[in-house]
């Protein structure tokens, strides 16, 4: 089974530079996407033999999830079920026999960490929804999940410290949603890998130095770990300040 996850940094936006090739060319079973900015009725795709989820947020021109999946799921849920969380359309869940699919894209601490309070409640009601669907059956979960796990996962992480995605409060967060009992696939497959970043900034020519972050991840949990086959990251792929990440695991 082939997974993508991409933040798009707006879908009308990256439509119109090519997705519906790229999307073709990835041939995924699963496609999730970030940050799709629009709300319902804004863009019709044509993705055949796909069936296509939204989650909206309520401030247009914002935020946003979807999924596209091959297979149909067995049940579709937006949201985590807190109300306080549910108003930016950040995650989408697809039930399927063997697992949970889980999208999210996480709220940013924003500049001068404007919004780091309200991003570690998110982390803590995120890693509880995630638990409670451990519970049940494994959870699959990508997305961009704005942090940079370790100093390998960004060209500077020294001058970044107390940035927004690398501060210790976020990155302590990851460690804890780690220790519950998941798996980040792409270090479990490459521990040491340096350069592999999926974020960069618009600024300073940082895509073509390579001066990135690696803030998108596949998750998945740790009794489904022997299942992963690959992880990747197409940093070949243009049309957002993201490129997409893939995991290949069977069941």
């Amino acid at each position: 089974m082939k997974l993508v996850s991409w933040n798009v940094n707006g879908l009308r936006a990256i439509y119109k530079k090519g997705f519906i090739d790229i999307f073709k060319d990835l041939d995924a079973d699963i496609f999730c996407v970030q940050e799709t900015k629009m709300q319902e009725g804004q863009i019709e795709l044509d993705l055949d033999g796909y069936h296509e989820y939204y989650n909206y947020a309520e401030r247009k021109g914002y935020s946003g999830t979807a999924i596209f999946t091959k297979k149909e799921p067995l049940n579709v849920s937006c949201g985590i079920g807190v109300e306080e969380h549910d108003k930016e359309g950040r995650v989408i869940t697809l039930e399927f026999d063997e697992f949970y699919m889980v999208n999210c894209y996480t709220p940013n601490s924003g500049r001068e960490l404007a919004r780091l309070d309200y991003r570690m409640t998110w982390e803590d009601a995120f890693r509880g929804y995630l638990k409670e669907l451990d519970s049940k059956k494994p959870v699959i979960v990508c997305g961009d999940l704005n942090v940079a796990h370790t100093e390998i996962d960004l060209k500077n992480p020294k001058s970044n410290r107390k940035n927004a995605g690398f501060t210790d409060k976020e990155r302590g967060k990851i460690d804890m949603l780690l220790e519950s009992g998941f798996i980040d696939t792409f270090r479990k497959i490459y521990p040491e890998k340096v350069g592999a970043y999926t974020w960069w900034s618009y600024m300073f020519n940082a895509r073509a130095n390579n001066a990135g972050w690696r803030i998108d991840y596949f998750l998945t949990s740790d009794r489904i770990g022997g299942n992963i086959k690959d992880a990747y990251i197409y940093s070949e792929i243009m049309g957002s300040d993201h490129c997409p990440v893939g995991l290949e695991i069977d069941f």
